[in-house]
């Protein structure tokens, strides 16, 4: 007896081992040993006791199955656990999610795939642009999606789509002014039938799906090829049981939108309602495949595959497919695990969306609005150019078409299928002030007038939107920030601007430019190249800062708090070369007219715009014209050059120079040390003796180290600047330094 209990122990203690091996095995994704293990464990239970074990065992054995690519075995396994009434919707996620693998693996997609948008295309909503809103990354969203994900308190609210930046929450959403008026003017057709689309959306909420029908009636006639408007409508359809009408708007969606996961949802939808549920599958694990987060198409596909799994009772043979005999080549759950194989997914997709005889479609349907699409690649080529899509044929022509044609599939029953006097005469109205689609010259579609700065009056180039939603140039807008913190037009303060100084392109105005006025584009382009080109000349018009006395190779920190400096520091920042000219005041010409180029080593910037920079001097100019430039002083300059000497006089140079040096270390070693460590913090230590004293234009650099410090006057200063003989400098360093010495002794 005893050795039976440790046997049993034994072989309890071996079973554990094993179950936590496959546990092991299943975690890191080895669903192959964990299938094997959770085999060999059910061929070991025996006894009616061991049954709950055993199905949990075999539901285990399914999911590695499954996982693991063996779907025939899975289905086999699956099988079994509903015989036994113990296999719920809920206990088939991981089918569903290696079907929708398998799918999206095939075919190449990626996890949340965007459908094309078009210029005007909101990544949210996937349709165009209504009351566009422009994040401080730079990319547009309509007004509602950014409302309904904060209202919702939606993770997505603080996340740009597109880029993933996370931006702050706006307490409200500001409509891009310059947008939102072209989008009225040039796409009136789509703006009108976008209002229409909300207003079905509260009449629809509100339990009225007949009025919301109706709204979406009228929405589509003036943009029948939108996707999102004709996939509503296949919800409304659906709610209001007509699932013949869902299945053609959702048939259409998915033609203009291939990869758009909610378009297979309401296709899908569509075909449950019509109880065609082996193809309302397909089109679920579409939907999940193209949208993993999507847990409606995860319900109803777990629910549709319970179904088929599950024993039929003998009233519903005549709706469902025979299901008794899932090991047959026949078997429904087989041939819909074959055709979302690889081979056969994107070619079952495109029959069905094709083939009209396999849905059922009547002839007269082809009067429908979008009946004339029968190629899908056709329809993407199209949707390119917003302003060649929805309004391809007259108005007037289509309305007569609409109003004459009498069949089940219109856009609603008979008596309410033609359009409205109002909004006949609002579609007229809309095409009257819309360019022509059918002119091939995109640049005469559309003014430049419309997309033009409000501060230079140009066409907007590297276009920027402030929160409060206006559109400025960024140089335009950079120059604001310098003068004050606030927007321009509606004197909101904008404090962020001023703090970061980052600023993000509106890249749909971008794209619109691009697009529609390249000839435009390309000379404000060539413009704006011509002004940098003359803005980083350092011989013309040369920038010029007017403070102080500056040496070639001497550091010179500044404080810069003006807004025209401002300005012309971030633009010395921006050329490229990082240099300006630094010259004295003068109270008769400006400044003087020597000076000497500064190099920017650092730039400190601080919340309220002042900035430190860190700046050593290079080379003297003299100034030969001057004029001004945004606010700042440009002069047209000479660099100067020492002359060199041979011979005899430079051995009398290089003695000189030997002499000067050694007077000017004995000077600064006399100093007191307080004031020692001030000019050496400040300026560093006094530099070495040059090996060739002429190899520098500017000459030996500790000359003009020692000028720098010297207690000396800018009147008595400015001569040694614009000197190019280093004879005569040495020399005039050498009184100066007899001066300093006279007065010490007194």
């Amino acid at each position: 007896m005893g050795g039976n209990e440790r046997t049993m122990g034994s072989e309890g203690g071996e079973r554990q081992e094993m179950l936590q091996l496959a546990s092991q095995a299943f975690e890191t994704r080895n669903f192959q040993l964990a299938a094997e293990i959770y085999e060999c464990q059910l061929e070991a239970i025996r006894g009616v006791q061991a049954e709950e074990r055993e199905s949990e065992l075999r539901l285990n054995h399914a999911h590695c199955l499954a996982l693991g690519g063996r779907l025939a075995e899975a289905v086999e396994q699956y099988k079994v656990l509903s015989q036994r009434g113990i296999l719920g919707p809920q206990k088939l996620e991981e089918l569903v999610d290696c079907l929708a693998k398998g799918m999206r693996d095939s075919q190449g997609w990626t996890d949340g795939d965007h459908p094309a948008r078009g210029l005007v295309g909101c990544s949210k909503c996937t349709g165009t642009l209504y009351e566009p809103v422009t994040l401080r990354c730079g990319h547009t969203h309509c007004k509602n999606c950014l409302d309904r994900e904060r209202d919702g308190g939606r993770a997505s609210a603080t996340l740009c789509k597109l880029c993933k930046e996370k931006l702050p929450v706006p307490s409200a959403s500001r409509i891009n002014v310059v947008l939102n008026s072209f989008l009225n003017k040039y796409f009136a057709a789509e703006t009108r039938a976008l209002t229409l689309r909300h207003e079905g959306n509260v009449l629809y909420k509100n339990e009225k799906p007949q009025a919301a029908l109706e709204k979406y009636q009228e929405a589509i006639a003036l943009a029948p090829r939108d996707h999102l408007l004709l996939s509503n409508r296949a919800q409304i359809n659906a709610s209001m049981k007509c699932f013949e009408d869902a299945l053609h708007d959702g048939n259409a969606a998915c033609i203009l939108q291939p990869t758009w996961s909610k378009g297979h949802l309401r296709r899908a939808q569509a075909l449950a309602g019509l109880q065609k549920l082996d193809q309302a599958l397909k089109e679920y694990i579409i939907c999940i495949a193209l949208d993993s987060e999507n847990k409606m198409a995860k319900s109803e596909a777990q629910k549709i595959l319970s179904v088929f799994l599950s024993p039929i009772a003998k009233n519903m043979r005549q709706c469902l497919p025979d299901m008794m005999h899932l090991s047959s080549p026949r078997s429904p759950i087989k041939g819909i695990v074959n055709s979302l194989s690889p081979s056969n997914a994107l070619d079952n997709l495109r029959k069905e969306n094709l083939d009209t005889d396999d849905i059922c479609v009547k002839k007269e349907w082809k009067a429908h609005s979008y009946g004339n699409l029968t190629k899908a690649d056709q329809m993407m080529n199209d949707n390119k150019d917003p302003l060649k899509t929805s309004t391809a044929q007259p108005a007037l022509t289509r309305t007569k078409e609409r109003t004459t044609q009498k069949n089940k599939y219109d856009f609603v029953k008979d008596d309410k299928a033609e359009i409205t006097e109002e909004n006949s005469k609002c579609f007229k109205r809309a095409r009257k002030q819309s360019p022509s689609r059918e002119d091939d010259e995109q640049s005469n579609l559309v003014d430049p007038f419309d997309l033009e700065c409000s501060l230079c009056m140009r066409l907007l180039y590297e276009p920027i939107t402030t929160p409060c939603g206006h559109t400025f140039c960024l140089k335009c807008i950079e120059r604001c920030m310098d003068h004050s913190p606030k927007c321009p037009l509606c004197k909101e303060i904008l404090p962020e601007y001023q703090t970061l100084r980052k600023y993000s392109k509106t890249s749909v105005i971008e794209d619109l430019i691009a697009h529609y006025l390249p000839e435009v584009l390309a000379e404000r382009k060539r413009v704006n190249d011509d002004e940098m080109a003359e803005l980083s000349n350092l011989n013309k018009a040369v920038p010029i800062f007017i403070c102080t006395m500056a040496y070639p190779n001497v550091p010179c920190p500044l404080h810069v708090f003006e807004p025209c400096y401002r300005l012309m520091i971030r633009r010395c920042m921006e050329f490229g070369n990082k240099q300006f000219g630094m010259c004295m005041s003068d109270p008769v010409k400006g400044f003087a007219d020597f000076g000497c180029i500064l190099e920017v080593r650092n730039a400190e910037l601080f919340a309220d715009g002042r900035s430190v920079v860190d700046t050593i001097g290079r080379r003297r100019f003299k100034v030969l014209s001057h004029n001004e430039k945004d606010g700042y002083s440009i002069a047209n300059v000479e660099y100067l050059e020492d002359v060199k000497v041979t011979g005899e006089s430079y051995t009398e140079l290089l003695s000189l120079h030997n002499l000067v040096y050694d007077q000017a270390f004995k000077w600064f070693s006399s100093l007191k040390q307080g004031l020692k460590s001030r000019i050496l913090s400040h300026f560093g230590p006094i530099p070495r003796k040059d090996s060739d004293i002429q190899e520098s234009p500017d000459g030996p650099g500790w000359c003009w180290w020692l000028l720098a410090v010297l207690p000396l006057e800018n009147r008595a200063q400015l001569p040694f600047l614009a000197m190019t003989s280093l004879q005569d400098r040495l020399n005039g360093i050498r009184r100066v330094l007899l001066l300093m010495s006279r007065n010490c002794r007194r």
